[in-house]
């Protein structure tokens, strides 16, 4: 019977079939980061417990470090220190891998992953964070779980889980110049829906995703999670499998051509039946950047904040007010306080690559404060190496060290009192990344833009 990629890759880690509709499920690799990893590590030790497969999991210092230059375990959180300091101890003390703060591999989960080989097209793995999916750019099954679960995980190498249903994404051709996958996922989001996809493995297929590069499906992989994914993959081809050759973890020799081998099979037959089908054509989507307090309130930029459905109205006017704007406003030319690059969305070489570009021999507006946020210490030196940084800083940006950063404000430091901000991350949230922050989602080079200006501006006309 023909099946989808998901249901091969269900099927293959299946344990047991405990009924009604929940699995137990073997986990290949278990990610943790500091806000909640040293938790769960602890709690599993005072249990009496120990880490099954030391060897399968890591602990990344990402998510409440400071990114200002010359940091130290100090952080602007309270308590952040004793998270660092904790989940360090307790990384050590479980003798799984750890990527500290001095350590030049350090940075985002789910950049740092793909680039060390820990995520390889096929596995199971499952991280305390809701951006795991992220990682299925590479045609592994991958969620995002709670500490709990971490826990159990680390301990057993199984999670219960409900199977969810299928539901695949057709991208009909490519996407135009100045438009990428960024945009197509605000694109697919506005279509669908924030809860669209909930209960659902999503599929990403079509000429359209094969012709993204392997740092912009994760982008695209990484948005599924704003309409409420239990997953995204998309399976593996020479892409993705190139961009993991090399890499410290994964396998080399004659188990490299294996696994190659064994992962080109990686994929739903011809006739596998999805339980929804949506179909996008690519020339439909225009540069993108959120109006509201939802990634599914987004428009083109060159459009206008839309009117009020009856069943959606009370949630409307809420958003309006919290964003300060009116019904038919047009967000080209609205005025920004500041501009933010970074996140496990867009914050890898192509993406600083392409910020760069657009800023290239210009200055930030005045008054605008611009900050861009290397997604891992590799990111960081390759951009350095290219010239990257020196681009952005001659601009006007400030150059910071790896980390979550301020895509929200774990770390203690934030935007100020409803400043509007564009950003490249993946949330606009009410005070996501401040109090009462007005935040913008777009892609880096719409973000880029919008700081040259210190408005809102069409990444094509800039």
């Amino acid at each position: 019977m023909p099946a989808t990629l998901f249901e091969k890759l269900w099927r293959q880690h299946r344990i047991a079939d405990l009924g009604d509709g929940v699995a137990l499920i073997a986990i290949d690799r278990v990610m943790l980061h500091e806000r909640t990893g040293g938790v769960a590590l602890d709690s599993l030790s005072k249990s009496g417990r120990t880490v099954l497969a030391p060897g399968q999991a890591f602990a990344v210092m990402d998510h409440i470090v400071d990114t200002l230059p010359g940091r130290s375990d100090a952080t602007k959180m309270p308590t952040g220190m004793a998270f660092i300091t904790g989940t360090r101890a307790a990384a050590h003390a479980a003798g799984i891998g750890l990527f500290d703060l001095d350590d030049p591999r350090q940075g985002i989960c789910h950049v740092i992953s793909p680039e060390q080989g820990i995520v390889l097209p096929g596995v199971t793995l499952v991280c305390p964070d809701s951006h795991t999916g992220t990682q299925g750019a590479f045609g592994a099954l991958a969620w995002g779980i709670g500490s709990s679960e971490a826990e159990h995980a680390l301990a057993t190498g199984t999670l219960r889980v409900r199977k969810p249903r299928t539901m695949r994404i057709t991208v009909r051709g490519r996407l135009a110049a100045a438009v990428g996958a960024k945009d197509l996922a605000l694109h697919i989001i506005a279509q669908v829906g924030s809860a669209g996809a909930q209960g659902h493995a999503v599929e990403f297929a079509g000429d359209g995703v094969a012709a993204l590069d392997i740092e912009q499906r994760q982008t695209l992989c990484n948005m599924a999670t704003e309409m409420s994914a239990f997953c995204a993959i998309i399976a593996p081809d020479d892409v993705s499998i190139s961009a993991l050759e090399g890499t410290p973890l994964a396998p080399t020799g004659a188990q490299w051509d294996q696994a190659v081998a064994a992962w080109r099979t990686l994929a739903s037959d011809r006739d596998a039946a999805f339980d929804r089908d949506i179909a996008i054509d690519a020339d439909e989507v225009a540069p993108m950047i959120s109006w509201g307090t939802s990634p599914q309130q987004s428009i083109p930029v060159t459009g206008t904040v839309p009117r009020g459905e009856a069943e959606t109205e009370a949630n409307h006017r809420r958003a309006l007010a919290y964003m300060g704007l009116e019904a038919g406003e047009a967000l080209a030319g609205l005025r920004i306080d500041a501009a933010f690059i970074g996140s496990c969305t867009n914050s890898r070489l192509s993406d600083l690559r392409r910020a760069a570009a657009v800023v290239q021999g210009r200055r930030v507006a005045e008054g605008i404060r611009a900050i861009c946020v290397p997604g891992s210490g590799a990111v960081k030196r390759a951009a350095e190496a290219e010239g990257i940084a020196d681009t952005l800083i001659a601009a006007g940006f400030e150059w910071r060290e790896p980390g979550c950063s301020m895509c929200f404000f774990a770390g203690g430091e934030s935007f100020g009192l409803r400043e509007r901000v564009v950003s490249t991350t993946n949330r606009n949230f009410e005070s996501r990344q401040g109090p009462e922050t007005r935040t913008h989602i777009a892609s880096p080079e719409l973000v880029a833009a919008s700081a040259i200006a210190g408005r809102i501006v069409d990444p094509r006309e800039a």
